[in-house]
């Protein structure tokens, strides 16, 4: 299972990192940290972590480069490579549970955009943004409430938002103001 607290566990790889012997850590720290990253879908600390890898530890463990991999393909939103790669890949124990986790979790991103971006699509464009098969497609698509017709075209129901609470012009110009003193200071 993935740990409750991500950020407290990639704050504590972090500082891990920055005080291992001769400065750099082992792999395991990296693909973890790494994987986190990925999950909280904090893409610019994942590249220049990547960056920051010494070349020699990325040759000698290939499932940093899996992983990198993966994070390629969130960077050019290539959500069917992202599903591809993580299922494709035996993750050792270091990682499996997060790359499991990030699954799920862009899966949930990927509903939750289409939910407000299209109005209608194909239940295959809809099982490749989702990483699944049709049936399973469908059936997530039925679990939302979405409509579906016979000539199996879905609906995505919009997701109810409130309205953005109004602030007075007065209420803006102190704000404003507020913030360049500050920056003056």
């Amino acid at each position: 299972m993935v740990p409750d607290n991500l950020n407290t566990l990639a704050d504590e790889l972090e500082k891990q990192e920055l005080d291992a012997p001769g400065g750099v850590p082992p792999a395991q720290l990296y693909a973890r940290l790494l994987a986190i990253y990925l999950y909280q879908n904090d893409l610019c600390n994942a590249k220049f972590l990547w960056k920051r890898i010494p070349a020699s530890t990325k040759s000698s463990h290939i499932e940093l480069s899996n992983i990198w991999a993966v994070g390629r393909a969130m960077w050019q939103r290539d959500l069917p490579a992202v599903y591809t790669t993580i299922s494709s890949t035996e993750w050792s124990d270091n990682v499996a549970n997060i790359m499991r986790a990030l699954h799920g979790e862009i899966q949930r991103r990927a509903t939750e955009l289409i939910s407000r971006a299209y109005s209608s699509l194909g239940v295959n464009t809809l099982s490749a943004l989702l990483g699944c098969s049709a049936d399973e497609a469908l059936r997530i698509a039925a679990q939302k409430n979405w409509e579906v017709d016979s000539s199996k075209i879905i609906i995505p129901t919009r997701p109810f938002s409130s309205p953005a609470q109004a602030t007075s012009s007065e209420d803006q110009l102190y704000k404003l103001t507020d913030f360049v003193s500050f920056l003056e200071n």
